[in-house]
């Protein structure tokens, strides 16, 4: 892909992907399952954190799973080898606009976490959609950084997220993009789109959200961008910090955290 991943490629996103996956599995993949035979294309899979899933949920399919970072590709290998899962995947190192397989080579197609990313979302749907076999089915997941409410509020909070919003914006992408998975797959010319809220609610009676989603997922990657919001001088690192403790704060007893992912599902 030729967009900039705003987060990064180092361990630390490495792991908070992971925690991410984790934390929502059954969010993202409960009703996501491809049959036996099936040819599905994995679209930025980054460092594997959503390919573990797709070939346990899908043990017959046939998935290939492409990234344009060689880094993260040998991560992902190395941890479906971990899990004895290597053998189900083949990986491949390919820009989303550049793509070496040719036309109707899949039946499905799984777009997890990406369209954030780029400059031209529906100019990549469209592309993705030339791969998929007539009748085929795509599958976009993607978060809405807008969507985030919780208790205690917080100005500081709400500013600190902001900063990441507005960089991923400046750099060609869009933070907000989950609300608009339904005209983007109309405009790319998908047929029977469906989309659908699937939001985290998070307070103490879920310990496993509060430490995988709200510390480790959404906490820790508002908290990743703080040297690059400070740098161009979006916000005085004083408003900054505080924001992030008030983000914690609301990990604790009495704590209550909110955020919406969207998930679409269209044919071809």
């Amino acid at each position: 892909m030729t967009d900039r991943y705003v987060h990064g490629y180092d361990s630390k996103e490495s792991e908070r992907l992971l925690n991410q996956a984790n934390s929502v599995l059954d969010l993202i993949h409960a009703d996501t399952t491809y049959p036996a035979c099936s040819a599905v294309l994995e679209v930025g899979c980054g460092t594997g954190a959503q390919t573990m899933t797709l070939a346990r949920n899908s043990p017959e399919a046939r998935v290939i799973s492409f990234d344009v970072s060689a880094r993260s590709l040998r991560e992902a290998k190395l941890r479906l080898d971990s899990e004895g899962l290597a053998n189900r995947v083949e990986f491949v190192g390919a820009d989303l606009f550049a793509l070496p397989f040719p036309e109707r080579s899949f039946d499905h197609i799984f777009v997890c976490f990406v369209l954030e990313h780029l400059s031209h979302p529906i100019e990549a749907l469209t592309s993705l959609k030339k791969l998929m076999k007539p009748r085929g089915t795509i599958t976009v997941f993607e978060g809405d950084h807008g969507s985030t409410y919780f208790h205690p509020d917080s100005v500081e909070a709400h500013e600190a997220i902001r900063c990441l919003i507005e960089l991923q914006r400046r750099g060609g992408g869009n933070a907000n993009i989950g609300r608009q998975l339904y005209p983007l797959l109309q405009a790319a010319g998908f047929d029977s789109v469906r989309v659908s809220p699937r939001m985290v609610y998070v307070d103490s009676s879920r310990p496993h959200l509060v430490d995988g989603f709200t510390r480790k997922t959404f906490t820790a990657m508002i908290e990743g961008v703080r040297n690059a919001a400070i740098s161009q001088g979006m916000i005085k690192l004083e408003s900054f910090d505080a924001g992030i403790q008030d983000l914690y704060r609301t990990a604790e007893a009495d704590g209550v955290f909110c955020y919406t992912f969207f998930k679409g599902v269209a044919k071809k």
